[in-house]
């Protein structure tokens, strides 16, 4: 797919030279701006179409997997579609992170945008999310990218099969095939006040054995009304790396209590510097 994106790119370049030839000879110099909102407009169409083929290859009926070319592909799509909707992320404490290995990413929810964020701070983690089942029904374009990502869907009402998706998290993670992302409260908080956590998928660092990467994200909630109108400014704070001898011995409970202080403490400071 990259290839064939290179060979269209490529094909532009005479078509450009014969415009400019125009140009030179009828001096409509006024035609350069409507060349380069249609160069755009092309660009951006031919990577969604390539984009959405792409996806459309990946088959969900088939263990999840690490695509390095897929990941790669995403990874640039990622820094164009924020552009092209006018989000920008803002992100403090990256330096804490470790340069290498897999890793548990444990983040706030404020809106389906955050794993968005989160991939675009850090592409070089492979981060595979934990997503509701739902997605995978209601949007199988979106479930396709997301299992050719590593990612897992949850059953948030079955307990067993959530257990099950624990336990494959813990085997990527095992395996060193991603990282795994994970939003502990379970649902979008449309208050963006943080809702009580569903500790059981701590479970997942614990088994492996990981470090958890605490984060928070804030103000994502803005993104959609004002996408491509106005510019928004999206903070992402990386609070803490817990190794595993830290949380060694401890329920999942005093895990997630610990995570969740530091994660209301971390909102509520930048929400009295926003008000201040």
């Amino acid at each position: 797919m990259f290839y064939v994106y290179l060979v269209a790119s490529a094909a532009l370049i005479p078509i450009l030279d014969n415009f400019f030839e125009i140009l030179r000879h009828s001096y409509s110099w006024w035609l350069v701006p409507l060349l380069f909102v249609a160069f755009f407009l092309g660009f951006v169409i031919l990577h969604i179409l390539i984009t959405v083929l792409w996806i459309l290859t990946i088959r969900t009926d088939r263990p999840v997997k690490q695509r390095p070319a897929f990941r790669r592909w995403i990874n640039l799509t990622v820094p164009l579609l924020m552009k092209l909707v006018r989000v920008s992320v803002k992100a403090s404490g990256v330096e804490k992170v470790p340069e290498k290995g897999r890793m548990l990413f444990v983040c706030n929810h404020q809106h389906d945008f955050d794993p968005v964020m989160m991939l675009s701070v850090f592409p070089d983690y492979d981060i595979g999310f934990i997503g509701k089942k739902e997605i995978y029904k209601t949007m199988p374009l979106i479930g396709k990218a997301m299992h050719g990502l590593c990612c897992l869907p949850i059953d948030r009402e079955n307990n067993r099969e959530a257990a099950k998706t624990v336990i494959e998290a813990v085997h990527i993670l095992k395996e060193g095939k991603a990282s795994i992302g994970l939003f502990p409260e379970g649902y979008v908080s449309k208050s963006c006040e943080l809702l009580p956590f569903r500790n059981g998928s701590l479970k997942i660092a614990c088994k492996a054995k990981a470090p958890i990467v605490v984060c928070v994200l804030n103000n994502t909630r803005s993104i959609p009304r004002r996408m491509f109108l106005r510019h928004t400014d999206i903070e992402l704070r990386v609070l803490s790396v817990i190794s595993p001898d830290k949380y060694e011995g401890m329920t999942t409970v005093e895990l997630g209590d610990i995570i969740h202080a530091q994660m209301k403490t971390a909102l509520d400071e930048i929400r009295n510097k926003k008000n201040n």
